[in-house]
């Protein structure tokens, strides 16, 4: 499970429907309707949030904007109880890691949007909120605790 903290307009099609389809179940791991998935690292940030489900909500109400954009036909009616103007947090250095993490998988996809984040990548202008989902706030600090991708 990947619920990325970028902003969705940089996640390729598949990318960008995984994104949608994880953030569904994380969306029912918060509900407790699901046996799996209960302590995934992913959703410790959402789970510590003063409204969980709120803010899963507000996160899947983004994706799906993106996926309007594009002519997807994400089903908005999947969305529980969205949580609107209220932000999370994300550090800096967890926006930057999972810049580099989606920049090698385009690579590996060789998908187009690749050169759009190698661009910000070099540029290294990933620390500014634009470039993550608008449910965060960009805040400084390393690479976020619950990460589980790297290697210490």
């Amino acid at each position: 499970m990947r619920i990325w903290s970028i902003n969705p307009s940089y996640l390729d099609a598949k990318g960008l429907v995984a994104c949608w389809r994880e953030s569904l179940l994380a969306q029912e791991v918060l509900k407790g309707n699901t046996k799996g998935y209960k302590n995934h690292p992913q959703l410790q940030r959402f789970k510590e949030s003063d409204n969980p489900i709120g803010f899963i909500g507000a996160y899947l109400v983004q994706i799906a904007q993106e996926g309007f954009k594009r002519g997807y036909k994400f089903k908005e009616e999947k969305i529980f109880r969205p949580l609107i103007g209220k932000q999370l947090t994300v550090t800096k250095g967890q926006l930057q890691f999972e810049f580099e993490h989606l920049y090698k998988k385009l690579i590996e996809r060789k998908s187009g949007k690749a050169m759009d984040i190698r661009r910000i990548l070099y540029q290294n202008c990933v620390m500014k909120s634009e470039y993550s989902n608008p449910i965060f706030r960009v805040i400084d600090g390393q690479i976020e605790s619950w990460e589980k991708n790297i290697r210490k």
